[in-house]
C-alpha cells in the first residue's frame, strides 16, 4: 500500500490484475516503463476477448444467438466508452486506431472545405493529428502550425491566438504530448476555436491513461483516443458531437447504414477487441471502487480511479525527476518544476550527453527495464527540439502499475550507463 495524499493506493492489488508484469528478463523482473506506446492489459480484458470467441463469435445483425450476443456486446462497450467520455452512447465510434479514424474524419470534413480555408495544427503533436489535416492541402486548404515554448515544451498560446482567423475551420491539438508529457489547456483552446467559428478536434491518446476525460466540460467537437494506451486492446475510439456525426458524410460502402455512429465504422469491426474495450473501462471502474467504496455509478467510479492514479503517478514522477539531474549530461525536455505538475503527465523524455537513445534503451532492456527511443511519430517536435538527426530522445512512461522500486532501478541503471 502506498500513501497518496489522504488516500492509500493499493499497488499490490493493481499489479495482481496484470499477469504480464510477472515477466522475467535475464533473471530480473521486467519494469514496463514503455506505457506511452501501449500499456499492459489486465486479466479481465484478456478474459473478455477469449469469452467473445467462446460464446459470441459472429458478425452483427444476424437472426441467431451468437450474432445477437455480438450486437449486445457492442452496445455494452459503446455504453462503457460513453461513460469514459461522458457523452451519449450514439456519439461513440469504434475504429482500427486513432490514426485511421482521424484520416477518415479529415476526409469527411474535407468534403465541406474549399481552397483558402484554414486548419490549425500544433508542433507539439503526434503526426496522427497533423498528417491527416495536411493531406487536405491537396484541395487548397491552408495549414497553420502553432509553435511551442522550447524551454518547457508548452504550446505557445499567443502564437495560437495569432494564427486563428475568420478563415479557420478546425483546430487540431493533442490533450497531452507523447514526448514531453505536456498537458495542453484544451478547454481554453476550444473556447478560442469556437470564438473563431472553428471546430475543435482533440487527440487524447496520450492523456487517456493519466487523466479523466469529460467531453461535456471541454465542449470539444471531436475527441479520439486509443484503448491500448489505457489498458485495453489495439483499437481506436472517437467521440463526435451527434450533430457533427449527422452532418458530415463519411466515405463508406453503399449498403452500410447512413445512421451514426455505425455509418462511421467502415467495414466489419474487430468485434473481439471491442469486447476488450468495454472490459478495459470496467477495469478502471473496478479500480475506482477499490479506491473509494462509496462510488455508485460507473462514471463516478472512473472519476475515483483517476483521482487515485493521478496522485500515485505524480509521486512516481517526482521521484524520477528528483533523481535524474544527478546523472551527468542529463537534459530533460518539458516541465520539471513540481509546482507545475498539473500541467504535465507522467511521461518524461531526455537525452544523456551525446549518447544515442537506442544505445541507452538497449542497455536498459538487457536489465529488464523497458523504455522507448526515437521520435514516437511526434516528428514536428523532434525536429523543433533539434534532436531528430541525433536519434530523438529516450522516453520513460510511468503509469499506475509501475512502482517506486522500478523508478529506483531505472535511476541506478542510468547512473551505471553514464559511468560506463
Amino acid at each position: 500500500m502506498h500513501e497518496t495524499g489522504n488516500r492509500t493506493f493499493d499497488i499490490a492489488w493493481v499489479r495482481e490484475q496484470f499477469p504480464s508484469l510477472k515477466l522475467q528478463v535475464n533473471g530480473q523482473a521486467a519494469a514496463f516503463l514503455d506505457g506511452p506506446a501501449g500499456t499492459q492489459v489486465p486479466k479481465q480484458v484478456m478474459d473478455a476477448v477469449q469469452n467473445y470467441f467462446l460464446t459470441a463469435n459472429a458478425n452483427t445483425n444476424g437472426a441467431f444467438l451468437t450474432s445477437r450476443r455480438t450486437d449486445e456486446m457492442i452496445l455494452s462497450a459503446r455504453a462503457a466508452m460513453a461513460d469514459f467520455f461522458n457523452c451519449d452512447r450514439d456519439e461513440v465510434v469504434f475504429g482500427q486506431n486513432m490514426t485511421t479514424i482521424t484520416f477518415a474524419l479529415a476526409r469527411a470534413i474535407g468534403r465541406e472545405l474549399k481552397s483558402g480555408d484554414e486548419i490549425v495544427v500544433s508542433t507539439l503533436d503526434h503526426d496522427a493529428n497533423v498528417a491527416p489535416w495536411r493531406a487536405l492541402e491537396e484541395k487548397g486548404v491552408v495549414i497553420r502550425q502553432v509553435d511551442i515554448r522550447e524551454s518547457d515544451c508548452t504550446l505557445d498560446m499567443e502564437d495560437l491566438r495569432h494564427k486563428l482567423s475568420a478563415k479557420t475551420k478546425l483546430v487540431a491539438v493533442g490533450y497531452a504530448s507523447n514526448i514531453a508529457g505536456t498537458i495542453n489547456p484544451v478547454a481554453e483552446i476550444t473556447k478560442l476555436a469556437h470564438a473563431a467559428g472553428a471546430l475543435m478536434f482533440v487527440d487524447a491518446v496520450h492523456y487517456a491513461p493519466h487523466g479523466l476525460i469529460d467531453v461535456q466540460a471541454l465542449d470539444c467537437d471531436f475527441l479520439a483516443c486509443s484503448p491500448y494506451k489505457f489498458f485495453g486492446p489495439h483499437m481506436g475510439t472517437l467521440y463526435g458531437k451527434r450533430k457533427h456525426l449527422e452532418k458530415f458524410k463519411p466515405y463508406k460502402v453503399r449498403p452500410a447504414t447512413n445512421t451514426p455512429p455505425e455509418s462511421w465504422e467502415t467495414g466489419t469491426q474487430v468485434q473481439e477487441l471491442i469486447a476488450g474495450i468495454g472490459a478495459a473501462v470496467d477495469y478502471l471502474a473496478e479500480l475506482g471502487r477499490h479506491s473509494d467504496a462509496g462510488v455508485k455509478s460507473r462514471r463516478a467510479a472512473l472519476q475515483a480511479a483517476y483521482r487515485a492514479t493521478h496522485q500515485y503517478e505524480s509521486g512516481l514522477l517526482t521521484r524520477l525527476i528528483s533523481g535524474l539531474p544527478a546523472i551527468p549530461g542529463m537534459r530533460i525536455f518539458g516541465i520539471t518544476d513540481r509546482q507545475r505538475f498539473e500541467e504535465r503527465c507522467s511521461t518524461l523524455s531526455f537525452r544523456l550527453g551525446d549518447h544515442h537513445p537506442t544505445k541507452i534503451a538497449a542497455f536498459l532492456g538487457q536489465r529488464g527495464i523497458f523504455t522507448w527511443d526515437g521520435n514516437f511519430y511526434a516528428l514536428n517536435l523532434s525536429e523543433r527540439l533539434g534532436v531528430e538527426q541525433h536519434g530523438g530522445v529516450l522516453r520513460v512512461g510511468l503509469v499506475h502499475y509501475n512502482t517506486a522500486e522500478e523508478v529506483d532501478r531505472l535511476l541506478a541503471a542510468l547512473g551505471e550507463f553514464s559511468a560506463g
